[in-house]
């Protein structure tokens, strides 16, 4: 990560998920890379749905990225705070899971993209690969 300082792109959300460990990169239907470990999708790019729409011209939200949390209490913590792009919709109620929308990383910085990156691949790895790369950070 060259500069954790500067804002998010779509880009870094690829880069930073397929440098986790154990992670295989799945196509959707429609091309739509899906990162997995273990088998269990941790960031999702998601194909047009009927649940994120641009509020102003009613058109499904092409650009949607969907990234797994711990809790609903970490969830809670991304989308209510307005300093922040992430945002769910009542598809997602007891999912847990936060989307954001491409071209609103760069409301964020590539380090707190990392973060949310890291902690999705957290919530989805076996505890064991989890214990195993927490411990090689600290």
């Amino acid at each position: 990560m060259a500069d954790a300082q500067r804002p998010a792109r779509v880009e870094d959300v690829h880069e930073l998920a397929s440098g986790m460990p154990h992670v295989k990169v799945e196509y959707g239907p429609k091309g739509n890379p899906v990162y997995q470990v273990g088998g269990k999708s941790f960031v999702f790019f998601r194909t047009p749905r009927p649940d994120a729409v641009d509020p102003e011209t009613g058109q499904r939200l092409t650009d949607v990225i969907m990234f797994w949390v711990e809790s609903e209490s970490e969830k809670l913590a991304l989308v209510q705070d307005e300093g922040t792009p992430f945002f769910t919709t009542p598809h997602f109620n007891g999912h847990l899971s936060v989307l954001v929308r491409g071209s609103r990383l760069g409301e964020i910085t590539v380090g707190e993209l990392a973060e949310v990156v890291q902690d999705a691949w957290l919530a989805r790895a076996s505890p064991t690969r989890a214990a195993k790369w927490l411990a090689s950070r600290a």
